[in-house]
């Protein structure tokens, strides 16, 4: 398409997006590889230039778990769940807000807008209740699994996020809660992403990973639209599973309680946001109400 024609397509959307807030969720490789991190941030701060409140959720799995390695710490897990015991939750706070937070909020800064770094401990933003334990199989055994250090979120507060954009800041939430005697929780991105969308009465919540959206059950396409009881027949008969499980599930709670619409695409490809947002067909997959 020529320049003018692709100026031409993204405007009605900029103009029915201006004023609306949109929570992006970051994970995949864009939280370990500098030059993928860059192009989704330049890709925020021109939505914060066109008038769009931007409020961002980041996880950090892997980077705790290198963490953990390089200190000598063996990262213990149960069937895919991480177990968070005392000093597990110390290097999480260091990876997630030390770390991965502020280079985000760096990287913000360098691209000419204005960045805020929280957890959900601030302004008691994310409050939750320590999971209860997980039931699991191990060599085919049924096995009840404390996962320590884990949280539930029970109450999203997001006065402060509102006050912040309304200064034209962008929020950055590494993804820690608070429970209701002050101990400190790891609860899961994808999770905290529907919550804070919701609580928001968000116009949108795109999840950025390695993958270009749902794919179909032979792995050969993915789906560009699909409606709630769509997406809920898919995971029933099998064909989503794994890691994606979480962020299905972040998308449907969020439209399912008043976000227009939810959005998983791959956030290696440049500028795929923009694309998602302001073209007719998007780049990725796209749930909605029917």
């Amino acid at each position: 398409m020529k320049r003018e024609d692709v100026l031409m397509e993204a405007m009605p959307y900029i103009q029915r997006f201006h004023g609306k807030t949109i929570v992006i969720k970051l994970g995949g490789h864009a939280m370990v590889d500098h030059r993928i991190l860059d192009t989704v941030i330049q890709d925020v701060v021109l939505l914060r230039y066109v008038g769009i409140n931007v409020v961002l959720v980041h996880g950090g799995g892997p980077e705790i778990t290198q963490k953990m390695e390089a200190m000598g710490k063996k990262p213990k897990f149960v069937a895919g769940l991480r177990i968070t015991d005392d000093e597990t939750m110390e290097i999480a706070q260091m990876v997630l807000v030390g770390k991965i937070n502020d280079n985000i909020v760096s990287d913000i800064s360098k691209f000419g807008a204005l960045g805020v770094g929280l957890s959900g401990n601030d302004g008691n933003l994310l409050i939750a209740r320590k999971a209860g334990t997980k039931t699991v199989m191990v060599d085919e055994t049924s096995q009840e699994v404390d996962l320590g250090l884990v949280g539930e979120i029970v109450e999203v507060n997001p006065q402060i996020l509102i006050d912040l954009m309304a200064k034209h800041y962008i929020p950055v939430i590494s993804p820690l809660a608070i429970d209701r005697q002050g101990n400190s929780l790891n609860v899961n991105a994808d999770t905290a992403a529907g919550e804070i969308a919701v609580a928001l009465k968000a116009f949108k919540l795109i999840n950025l990973s390695d993958i270009d959206g749902v794919m179909n059950a032979d792995r050969t396409s993915t789906y560009q639209r699909l409606t709630i009881p769509e997406a809920e027949e898919l995971v029933a008969d099998g064909t989503i599973e794994g890691g994606m499980i979480p962020k299905l599930e972040s998308c449907l709670f969020a439209v399912s309680n008043g976000v227009l619409s939810a959005h998983i695409i791959n956030g290696n490809r440049e500028h795929n946001l923009l694309l998602e947002l302001f073209t007719d067909n998007g780049v990725g997959t796209m749930i909605r109400q029917p």
